[in-house]
């Protein structure tokens, strides 16, 4: 059965620290637990969204830039 890192709480999911650097993470990378595999956005302020188990990235459930709520799958791991 597949692991998924949820949202910590409702916003927009960023998969890049800023738009002109790369991914945190990417389909294929192994995560650690602590590892922040992105960011939320809520009102201009960003939130870590840290690792809470570790795996294997294989796909991303939220798209970079994508409005989640609370307990949405960001990534899938196995």
């Amino acid at each position: 059965m597949s692991k998924q890192i949820l949202s910590p709480l409702p916003g927009t999911f960023y998969s890049k620290p800023a738009p002109d650097q790369p991914q945190f993470k990417s389909v294929g990378d192994a995560v650690a637990v602590g590892d922040v595999i992105g960011l939320i956005e809520v009102m201009k302020s960003f939130h870590e969204v840290v690792a809470d188990q570790a795996g294997t990235i294989t796909a991303f459930a939220a798209e970079d830039e994508e409005p989640v709520m609370a307990g949405q799958a960001l990534i899938e791991l196995s």
